[in-house]
């Protein structure tokens, strides 16, 4: 029973993965789908960051710490700009992005064998020392910064309401 088990390991940990990443990019739509470009590209807080500029982040993590870094890509990061990049591209071509390196991220994960999970993992920034670890760090990076994202949304519309008069 526990070699039958452990057959199954790779494949539960790749549909158990590979569902949150595709809920979080999907929740990440929709919550995006009702600022206007302006809203996705401004900070509403005089801190922190902008909606897009989290996008550009969250894309760029997972294309550089999984697309990069397992499946061999050939991505090359450049952290900074992720969130100084002022060409405020359109937010369907942000979400396009985001959704390419989630299907990055999903079929390497689904290429993984039990062996490969915990192979030994490098990369710049991190002290993750296997695949495994690595990719739960990207999962709750990504659901990290969509609560972010869920309270910059929120401001936005809160600072759409016209102000009550007393």
């Amino acid at each position: 029973m526990a070699g039958r088990a452990m057959d199954q390991l790779s494949p539960t940990l790749a549909s158990g993965f590979s569902r949150y990443f595709e809920a979080f990019a999907d929740r990440t739509r929709a919550l995006v789908d009702d600022l206007s470009d302006d809203e996705f590209w401004t900070k509403p807080y005089p801190y922190g960051n902008s909606v897009g500029h989290l996008l550009l982040h969250v894309t760029g993590n997972l294309n550089y710490y999984i697309g990069a870094r397992i499946a061999n890509t050939g991505y090359v990061r450049d952290r900074d700009r992720e969130f100084t990049d002022t060409s405020r591209r359109s937010r369907e071509v942000v979400l396009a992005d985001l959704e390419k390196a989630v299907a990055v991220v999903v079929r390497t994960i689904k290429s993984q064998r039990d062996e490969d999970w915990v192979r030994t993992y490098e990369a710049a920034g991190v002290d993750d020392n296997t695949r495994f670890s690595i990719v739960l760090r990207c999962a709750q990076h990504f659901h990290h910064h969509l609560g972010q994202i869920i309270y910059l949304v929120n401001e936005h519309k809160r600072q759409r309401q016209p102000a009550l008069e007393y």
